[in-house]
């Protein structure tokens, strides 16, 4: 069992492990119901009146045996995720390692590297070199520099007596990052690295919304040991010190000094992993739910719904980017089509991986500013992948565009 607010990607990495799945989260794509025996849409439009319990309102409906795993953001709930592992078990981080890890207090006093952060507004200066960042959000949506006319829409809010919880973090000027480790009773082992796309225009992305990743960070000749040496260490102090289980993944900026500064931990498999799997580097849900304690039935009969597809690993640089949408889009049947049309001839050069992902249901109607499909590309170089990945997404983005135009 899946939950979270997109699982798609941990969904189809399981269902190739060999697992039944059965998923809930907000959106209920095409393709996670390919993947999964069983899908539950708990939808969007839940967001303000049952998101997240709306969650544990689905998972009642599962298999009570069955592990469940969560992806982002359930981190930012933690008494749901005791909650629900009360009733079934748990192939992933209690609630309590989930507020320990999500701490940045608790993470500077081990040693790490935190950006200077603060609970309160109170003296923090107004001239940008602070984000303010809410708690319960994922993906970088709703984070803003701290600036005066942003102090006074959040006073604003305040007066009306209703702020959202908020922290605010000294901005760390250098290369967001990202690194993967699985973390077992032998330790924490460095699965990979990724840089992250950040706030992409060509993605439509607000100004610090995570909209891609590409796998691996250039293994520049000069201070690459210092680097591994510092996400070596890294790796050991969560562990050690903190005790996790299972995939995790660590948000960091690498200043131009090349120290690695740790901006925060996802405790549990992220959207950026999935290029992983596609090189051929590890199966993520089989690795996580493998260190969790569990493995998949052997029986193909009573593994999974639907026959597993199995495409082959693809060496290179492979990289991902979510696509925003500009303006609000109805979905229709020609849309869909249109999607599903262009993907064909760029998932057999891929060697059968879906080169669209997330690809939405017909009869939605998306909002501007939501993410609305994955697109992904393979190249021999970052710059070839690049350049792959913008024009495929220049091209969707073409297709979505003329949904929205008036016939005739």
């Amino acid at each position: 069992m899946i939950l979270g607010a997109s699982v798609r990607a941990l969904a189809e990495s399981a269902q190739r492990a060999g697992w039944a799945v059965h998923a809930a989260d907000l959106f209920g794509d095409l393709d996670l119901a390919a993947a999964a025996r069983e899908v539950v849409a708990v939808g969007a439009e839940n967001a303000a009146n049952g998101y997240p319990e709306s969650l544990r309102t689905a998972a009642q409906g599962f298999p009570t045996t069955a592990p469940w795993c969560y992806t982002g953001a359930i981190e930012n709930y933690p008494d749901l995720i005791d909650a629900i592992a009360a009733t079934r078990p748990l192939a992933g981080n209690s609630g309590q390692i989930v507020k320990n890890l999500r701490d940045p207090a608790k993470l500077a006093a081990a040693g790490l590297a935190i950006p200077e952060t603060r609970a309160a507004s109170d003296g923090v200066p107004v001239d940008g070199t602070f984000l303010v960042k809410p708690l319960a959000s994922g993906g970088g949506r709703g984070i803003r520099r701290w600036t005066p006319e942003v102090r006074a829409r959040y006073t604003s809010l305040h007066e009306e007596g209703s702020p959202p919880r908020h922290v605010w973090q000294r901005l760390v000027a250098g290369t967001p990052a990202s690194a993967c480790y699985c973390v077992s009773a032998a330790g924490a082992e460095l699965v990979g690295t990724s840089s992250q796309l950040i706030g992409e225009p060509w993605c439509h992305a607000g100004d610090f919304s995570w909209c891609g990743a590409v796998a691996e960070l250039p293994l520049e000749s000069t201070g690459f040991h210092d680097r591994h040496v510092q996400l070596e260490r890294l790796g050991r102090i969560l562990a050690d010190q903190f005790h996790p289980i299972g995939l995790i993944g660590v948000d960091l900026v690498i200043d131009t000094s090349g120290h690695l500064h740790v901006i925060e931990v996802n405790p549990r498999p992220t959207a950026s992993m999935e290029l992983f799997e596609r090189m051929g580097r590890v199966s993520i849900a089989g690795r996580h739910l493998e260190a969790c304690g569990y493995v998949a039935d052997a029986d193909p009969q009573r593994a999974h719904a639907v026959p597993r597809v199995l495409p082959r690993a693809l060496p290179g640089v492979w990289a991902k980017a979510v696509l925003f949408m500009e303006r609000a889009t109805p979905v229709s049947d020609q849309l869909v089509d249109a999607l599903i049309s262009t993907a064909t001839a760029w998932t057999q050069a891929d060697g059968g991986w879906p080169a669209l992902a997330d690809i939405p249901r017909p009869g939605q109607s998306l909002a501007g500013g939501v993410p609305v499909v994955t697109v992904f590309a393979v190249g021999r170089t970052v710059c070839d992948c690049l350049s792959c990945l913008r024009g495929r997404v220049a091209h969707v983005d073409a297709i979505l565009a003329a949904a929205r135009s008036p016939v005739g």
